[in-house]
């Protein structure tokens, strides 16, 4: 089977070139990064939540989690700077590919009722962001060894320059995007 990488360059660079246009392969979209958040709100009063969200966000990646800490304080929350409130990892160049392989093909058809990803996601600039309301979609995450059921945040940087190129470029990949209701 062809990765994520091999499908860009063999059949999506071909079509986004008839799709808009460009001359110049390098003017072509393409994914940067991918960054996977995972922000614990209730990691205040308990604080060795999040070294086992760090370790899960690890395992749905294929690379090491770093915790975020708060930069700063805020009463009405019992926050104090400098306190672990989550995790977070930045995936590039070859893990980017096989982890978007993993949610496309194997974690999205898992989620229940799913019916596509709402396109509304985009920032404007071609990024995409998403939310998952549970990180047990994964095929890593063993349902009996974790403690409660976490969501994560997505966020896709492409180089695209519009929200029309950065879409191109996510359903050329194989997002499955909802498709617009019809006027009729």
């Amino acid at each position: 089977m062809a990765t994520m990488k091999e499908i860009y360059n063999n059949e999506c660079r071909p079509q986004l070139v008839k799709d808009l246009g460009y001359t110049n392969p390098m003017q072509l979209p393409r994914i940067n990064k991918i960054v996977l958040n995972m922000g614990l709100g209730e990691a205040v009063q308990n604080p060795k939540i999040v070294e086992k969200a760090a370790a899960e966000l690890t395992l749905i990646a294929g690379q090491k989690a770093v915790v975020t800490r708060a930069r700063k304080s805020i009463a009405t929350f019992k926050l104090r700077e400098g306190m672990p409130i989550g995790a977070r990892v930045t995936l590039r160049r070859d893990k980017m590919y096989d982890f978007l392989s993993k949610l496309v093909n194997i974690a999205l058809p898992r989620v229940r009722d799913f019916r596509g990803i709402s396109p509304r996601g985009f920032d404007g600039n071609g990024n995409f962001s998403m939310g998952i309301t549970e990180h047990i979609i994964f095929p890593e995450v063993d349902y009996d060894k974790i403690d409660k059921i976490r969501g994560l945040n997505i966020t896709i940087v492409t180089t695209a320059k519009t929200d029309d190129e950065g879409r191109a470029l996510l359903t050329e990949l194989g997002m499955p995007f909802k498709k617009k209701k019809s006027d009729n």
